[in-house]
């Protein structure tokens, strides 16, 4: 378990988690804890495995954790270990604010260290902190500290608090401990030589207190005591994941994949086809898949710690659980040292046109530089991700989003209100996640891809446009007047219909980030621009229509993200010459016959070459290609895999610059509906691209 956080990088300066300014490929940490035997992390361990077997009812742990990674992902370490939930209220709350309600609400603390410049160890030591917080704003303005301490600057000891009802500490003799006597931050300790305990009177006024002296006498009979001999050793704190049993015999259920031929930077897809005949279930496809994953990976010299995102699709959301239990028996933080993947999960019609119950994407990278942010404490600032799978991984300046849902962080529970306000909800932790890495979605995001549950009646979607337009308007004004960014990307929007998402939630968001290592890069997006230089194929020819087809967003050099939308009027005008002019005949997408389908799949791969082309890129730089089709079109996945496998073959017979081989170079994902605007989820088939130059 290391590496939560990892940079390695090149030339210039950049920012760590905190803030600061660190010189790359000089600046290198790792925070994660690696169990170590004798380490004070291991002792917390013990104590709180002694705490489960003589209080089985404990259930989670609570942290004052509020800025500091190394704290935060020692308890989790220690936590995840045991089975307990991590909580962390204090995470990435504001720490001047959290002082004064803190000071507000009684608590009484003195410093007993510091060690930070501005302080004086024989000014400051065993002073109170509501005498010192002024001082101490005074020296965040100067030096940039932590009002709270959380950098290590001071330390405390609380005297009195509501929690203590019968008395309060007193301290009546003291001593200072000189550690440094550095001119710049010279470090001192107090060190208590004597003390008495102080009744408090009856008439003592709790103030704002007063439910929490309630519930403390409430639960005065909750208070225990553990005590329990120090194992010996560090077997007991060795939990190794067991071994997975009873793995399926790959040649049995022949699972298919997929791979877009970037060197870097590239997806693998895995899926099986008509598995209900030889499967048992979810699981055993899942195990399936995750094993072809695993051993392609191992084949190229990889493995689980070079994936940066999954894409896991199942068939049926009520499986939930056996999903997630499957998953994680492969993709543990033991395997993922450089931090665990980013995750989406997604309920889709596979069944219907002839997968089986479980369909992965992984997204994989060819070295170690990525940098994973994994909270698994519950807190306020945003969802949790306890488990195998984080909350945002950057590679290479594209920052990759795990979906994000309406849940409120505290209670982990979706949002009241509908779709709308899931919807605010989620674009709100998406938001929390972003600001982790220095940048906003609403200026930062190239591209949208917002997963609409069938539950929202149909007269409500519209509404989701609207107010994720309101939402990132309302951010980047007003991160434009707090002078947060200059510049902003004009992002592309992708809205997917689908049976169901995690815990029912309505709407899930997955926001895809340009973060760039030069802060003074410009934007130079561009969108829906016009394709009319490259020569056509196979009779196609450039039309002022075909701009309507499109969204890009582009940063030159760097990378291409592409949404193509084909609905019912174009592909009349695609095929209009064996419709006879009957456009009518596509009112129901159903109509569609295998050449029809045919000649539309042509189209959208000639639109593709002719967009990536003009914008100066080429097929090698793609990193993943998707083609979302809806069930509605009643073809099977695999004649519809046959279709684009031959339309890129023929491409390639024609001298552009592409690879193929015997495995696809795109992922199909079958949806009830998908389109570029959440009100007409229509299209006949909607294609998804991102490409990076290397």
């Amino acid at each position: 378990m290391q590496n939560a956080w990892e940079f390695r990088c090149s030339e210039g300066e950049s920012k760590d988690p905190q803030g600061k300014t660190f010189k790359k490929g000089i600046w290198h940490q790792k925070l994660s804890y690696r169990m170590t035997l004798g380490d004070e992390v291991e002792d917390m361990f013990f104590l709180l495995n002694e705490v489960k077997r003589q209080i089985p009812s404990v259930t989670g742990v609570s942290s004052g954790a509020i800025a500091s990674d190394y704290q935060r992902l020692r308890v989790e370490s220690v936590c995840s270990r045991l089975g307990l939930v991590s909580l962390a209220y204090l995470w990435k709350q504001d720490q001047s604010l959290l002082l004064q309600e803190m000071i507000t609400n009684g608590i009484v603390a003195i410093t007993v260290k510091v060690a930070a410049m501005g302080l004086d160890p024989s000014k400051h030591l065993g002073k109170e902190m509501a005498s010192l917080q002024p001082y101490l704003h005074k020296l965040k303005e100067l030096y940039g500290i932590n009002v709270c301490g959380e950098g290590g600057e001071y330390e405390t000891l609380t005297l009195d608090c509501p929690l203590f009802v019968n008395a309060r500490i007193v301290l009546d003799e003291f001593q200072v401990i000189l550690h440094s006597t550095d001119s710049i931050a010279p470090v001192g300790v107090l060190h208590p030589l004597a003390f008495h305990l102080e009744n408090k009177a009856q008439s003592y006024s709790f103030g704002s207190s007063d439910k929490t002296h309630e519930m403390y006498h409430e639960k005065k009979g909750f208070v225990c005591e553990v005590q329990g001999d120090h194992p010996q050793g560090c077997d007991a704190a060795c939990q190794d994941d067991a071994p997975v049993n009873n793995l399926v015999e790959l040649a049995e259920h022949k699972p298919h994949i997929s791979r877009t031929q970037k060197g870097d930077t590239f997806s693998i897809c895995s899926w099986l086809q008509d598995s209900c005949t030889t499967s048992t279930g979810l699981q055993e496809d899942l195990e399936a898949v995750l094993k072809k994953i695993e051993s392609l990976l191992v084949e190229n010299g990889f493995g689980w710690e070079n994936v940066l995102y999954i894409h896991l699709y199942i068939a049926d959301m009520n499986e939930f659980a056996t999903a997630n239990d499957t998953y994680v028996r492969y993709i543990t933080q033991e395997k993922c040292p450089f931090g665990v993947p980013s995750r989406s999960t997604i309920e889709l019609p596979l069944l219907q046109v002839g997968l089986g119950s479980a369909y992965m994407e992984v997204f994989v990278a060819n070295d170690h530089t990525k940098r994973v942010l994994h909270v698994q404490s519950i807190s306020c600032w945003a969802p949790s991700c306890i488990g195998p799978y984080s909350q945002a991984t950057l590679h290479k300046e594209i920052l990759h989003m795990a979906g994000q849902l309406g849940l409120n962080p505290p209670t982990m529970t979706l949002c009241q209100g509908g779709a709308i306000d899931e919807l605010e909800k989620a674009l709100e932790n998406s938001e929390a996640v972003a600001k982790c890495f220095n940048c906003s979605i609403s200026t930062s995001a190239i591209a949208f891809v917002i997963y609409c549950s069938t539950k929202i009646p149909s007269t409500e979607r519209f509404k989701i446009q609207d107010k994720q337009d309101a939402f990132l308007k309302q951010t980047r004004v007003f991160n434009l007047d707090t002078g947060t960014n200059s510049e902003a990307f004009d992002p592309i929007f992708l809205y997917v219909l689908v049976p169901d998402l995690p815990k029912g939630a309505l709407v899930e968001v997955k926001p895809i980030l340009f973060v760039a290592d030069d802060i003074e890069e410009p934007t130079g997006d561009v969108k829906e621009q016009s394709c009319s230089s490259t020569p056509g194929y196979w009779g196609f020819q450039h039309a002022e229509w075909h701009d309507s087809c499109f969204q890009k967003c582009v940063v030159p050099g760097k990378l291409c993200t592409v949404i193509l939308s084909v609905s019912s009027e174009p592909a009349a005008t695609i095929c209009h010459d064996h419709l006879v002019g009957d456009k009518n005949k596509w009112d129901n997408q159903n109509s569609l016959t295998e050449w029809q389908m045919d000649r539309v799949s042509r189209f959208c791969i000639y639109l593709l070459d002719k967009i990536i082309t003009e914008s100066g890129f080429l097929w090698d730089d793609t990193m993943y290609l998707r083609f979302y089709f809806p069930t509605s079109l009643q073809m099977p996945a695999n004649a519809l895999s046959l279709m684009f496998t031959n339309a890129f073959d023929e491409l390639a017979a024609m001298g552009r610059i592409i690879k193929t081989g015997k495995e696809p170079i795109f992922n199909l994902v079958p949806v009830l509906g998908a389109g570029r605007s959440s009100a007409s989820m229509d299209d006949i088939i909607t294609c998804e691209l991102l490409a990076r130059k290397s």
